[in-house]
Formats: structure tokens, sequence, C-alpha cells
């Protein structure tokens, strides 16, 4: 399948809701292209050069116009592709586009890999403030994974896992692995905020 592409620093997650303000000209005349059309493009994650990988986005509405012909634009994140041939620009046009093949996903998961995954995400909110409760139901690998601390390159490689299996466990090592640095950091604020209070000190019998 060939993809109008907007390559972007960020990974775009399936089931992401993704608000992009556009303002080149290159990306005007792509999100009108895409507006006339099917309603989809790929966001493709650049980091120091093209990752070759990126998701499918829907166009689901245009927020707002502006008189210069910027837009602020919703999209939805759909699949994952890895990109087969990059066009920077298509003929005709300012922006690029390439051929993408998407990946063949699966959500098989064991209960106890899910219980685990679940059990750590909760943890990692907590330390992290994060207000809501978790629909334990319908959350799945990408639900979160902006806000548990992941680099670029981390997210990156999350996409390119090909099964959900993979995916929570990849988390789940993450959340192993960065909890007890949070818990270590709310200690130390604690620590802190209690420097320079006056302290009530039993006296020592010796």
């Amino acid at each position: 399948m060939y993809l109008p592409l907007f390559p972007l620093k960020l990974v775009a997650f399936p089931g992401e809701e993704l608000n992009l303000h556009i303002f080149e000209p290159r990306y005007r005349q792509l999100i009108a292209d895409v507006e006339a059309g099917q309603g989809r493009f790929g966001v493709c994650a650049y980091l120091d050069k093209l990752s070759g990988f990126g998701t499918e986005m829907e166009l689901v509405k245009i927020h707002k116009r502006y008189d210069d012909g910027r837009m602020d634009i919703m999209t939805l994140g759909k699949r994952v592709f890895k990109l087969k041939s990059f066009d920077n620009p298509l003929p005709g046009k300012l922006y690029a586009g390439g051929e993408v093949e998407f990946f063949r996903d699966s959500d098989r998961i064991t209960p106890s890999l899910k219980y685990e995954y679940i059990f750590y995400l909760k943890e990692i909110l907590y330390l992290l403030s994060y207000p809501h409760e978790i629909a334990v139901e319908t959350v799945n690998s990408y639900t979160y994974a902006h806000k548990v601390g992941l680099s670029l390159e981390e997210e990156l490689e999350l996409i390119q896992l090909p099964s959900e299996g993979e995916r929570v466990a990849f988390l789940t090592q993450h959340f192993k692995r960065i909890i007890p640095m949070l818990k270590a950091a709310e200690q130390a604020k604690e620590k802190i905020k209690q420097n320079g209070h006056f302290k009530h000190l039993d006296p020592l019998n010796f």
C-alpha cells in the first residue's frame, strides 16, 4: 500500500488520538489531499534519521482552519507499518510518500502475563500520580505507553514488536527497572521536605 508520509520526531501508537497543528505548506497540501481522498496518511518516526517504521493515521476531523491556511487536526492511530520505499517528494507534490507493509499483529496474551502487566502498570501510574482509574478490560500495551517513562528509542522498539504478548513483556521489564528508581526519588523528596524543620528527638538512654 502507498501512503502519504508525515515524518515526525515522535512515535504514534495504534488507538492513540493525536492532535496536530499543521502549518508547513507541504503538510497543508498533504492534509488537503488526504481529506479529499481516503483519509489516511502515515506518521513515520524520525530520530536522527528516518526510522523506517511508523503508524497509519486516520484523519478524523479538521478541528480549526486559520485564515492563513494553517489548521488544527484530530487524527487516530490505526496500524503499524514498515517502510518499504521512500519518495521525497512525491512526483508533483510537496510532501513525501512511500510504499508500506503493515504488521500482522497478534493480540494473544496469557492471563498470567496480563495480570503481571496490570499489577506493575498500576504501581507505576500511582508513583507518577496519574489521576485516573485503569480500565482493566480494555487496556493494552499502547494505552499508557506515552506516560510510563519510555525514551523515544524505546517507544520505537515497542511498535516493532509484532505481538501483544511481546509488547506487554517488554513493558513489564521496563516497569520492574524503573519503579525502584521512582520510589528512591520519592524517598529523596520526602527527606528534602524534612530538612530545615525543627525535630523532636527522644533522649537516648546510655
